[in-house]
């Protein structure tokens, strides 16, 4: 398998010093800095990113491996950003632009952020040589003092860095229900490298997953589902024909009590599984990922996946909980710096050693997957991208196929249920 090239730009070892006295930066017209000061970063192409930049002392230096923001670029976004632009904007450029405050509301009065000054880098051919390279590490000065013939009323510290990062990038042919053949994306070549197979019957005699295997499905499929979702399957083949991964509901989903949508009171769950290393007829549990619909003016479905491992205490690490929205769909991920830094109030840890993500050198954070799907109602045929470093084997990359089904999957079996009367009761 070729992977694709990607390149990470990181923005990181971020701080922020005052020189001389705060009464300076006063009479300059910011009224005062305190520990909420943030900056907002942006690149042409990318949504901005919001992050804090913490206060320091004059003889502080910022942690140097800290990460704030990244972005991951495809080689036609570096090309995208290196042609000529129109006359105002001819080059693209990182830009970081730090405010005092955040934005937000105090006790219902609005919070008015105020621009201290910003930093800029342009984009140059280094950008798409694939090699690591320092953009840029140390201290800036940034915005005008006007009271002292244009000093800079701060100083900014960052470190900005370019890192290859590629993927490996696959498709599902046909919508995960259709059991599609799965290939791999390399330019204009598509290779097939897995097959799919869905099923939502009950487990057949001799299969190995019977030892996990709900024993309750109903005989009759069609009645079942007009009140609860179970029983699905989907097993990932490898070209000889040997089943290398598969994900399956453990938890049915089923309307929560007073609505008919499954409720984050009771979501579904899947197990993921792959192949014990030990015995071919056995399965070794890998990950679980549960889903559930939040309702709205958008109805959102929500995908929480656990890593299930043995080091941790419980054997779960939370790795990811994404929204999706349930008309357009969207992008489930498990991007441990995107994390931490969307959910901060909530961290996440990150992927510490090979027994965290299947068998890997040891990394500390960063893009592991994506997977893109569409919403209810619509076909799907999930997109799915994978960091090469956490890809030692075809069937390293099995069981995220199988996860990325089970996501998939998800959107449909968190779809509303529909309430049928009949005489004298009531019928799911």
């Amino acid at each position: 398998m070729d992977p694709q090239a990607f390149i990470r730009l990181s923005i990181g070892s971020l701080g922020l010093r005052v020189p001389g006295t705060i009464s300076n930066a006063t009479k300059n017209g910011i009224h005062s800095f305190s520990s909420s000061c943030s900056c907002e970063i942006r690149l042409r192409g990318f949504p901005a990113q919001i992050t804090s930049v913490p206060l320091v002392t004059s003889s502080t230096t910022p942690e140097s491996h800290s990460i704030a923001s990244s972005f991951y670029l495809e080689e036609s976004d570096v090309k995208a950003m290196l042609a000529p632009g129109c006359f105002y904007a001819p080059h693209a450029c990182l830009e970081i632009v730090v405010f005092t405050g955040r934005k937000g509301t105090h006790c219902g009065v609005g919070i008015r952020r105020q621009q201290i000054g910003t930093f800029k880098l342009d984009v140059g051919p280094e950008w798409g040589e694939g090699k690591p390279v320092i953009l840029f590490n140390g201290w800036i000065g940034i915005g005008k003092n006007k009271q002292e013939s244009g000093k800079p009323v701060a100083e900014l510290h960052l470190r900005v860095k370019l890192d290859p990062d590629p993927r490996y990038v696959f498709q599902f042919e046909d919508e995960t229900k259709l059991s599609p053949q799965i290939v791999q994306l390399q330019g204009t070549i598509n290779q097939p490298i897995f097959s799919c197979k869905f099923s939502q019957d009950r487990v057949s005699q001799g299969d190995p997953l019977g030892a996990y295997w709900s024993s309750s499905v109903d005989s009759s499929y069609q009645e079942v589902e007009k009140r609860e979702r179970k029983g699905w399957k989907v097993k990932i083949h490898d070209l000889s024909g040997s089943a290398v991964a598969a994900a399956f509901i453990t938890t049915p989903f089923v309307p929560s009590t007073g609505c008919d949508w499954v409720a984050r009171s009771n979501p579904g769950a899947w197990l993921i599984v792959r192949p014990d290393a030990c015995s071919s007829e056995s399965w070794q549990p890998w990950g679980k990922l549960e889903a559930w619909r939040e309702r709205g003016i958008r109805d959102f479905i929500c995908c929480r996946f656990h890593l299930l491992s043995e080091a941790q205490v419980g054997g779960e690490l939370l790795m990811s909980e994404i929204l999706l929205n349930a008309e357009k769909g969207g992008e489930f991920f498990i991007d441990t710096d995107r994390q931490l830094r969307e959910a901060a109030a909530t961290p996440l840890p990150s992927p510490q050693s090979s027994g965290d993500f299947a068998a890997l050198s040891p990394v500390v954070g960063g893009f592991v997957m994506s997977c893109r799907v569409q919403g209810e109602g619509k076909s799907s045929k999930p997109l799915v991208q994978l960091a090469m470093r956490h890809v030692t084997c075809v069937e390293d990359a099995a069981i995220f196929m199988a996860l990325a089904a089970a996501v998939d999957l998800s959107i449909e079996a968190c779809r509303p249920f529909r309430r049928r009367t009949r005489r004298g009761n009531h019928s799911w």
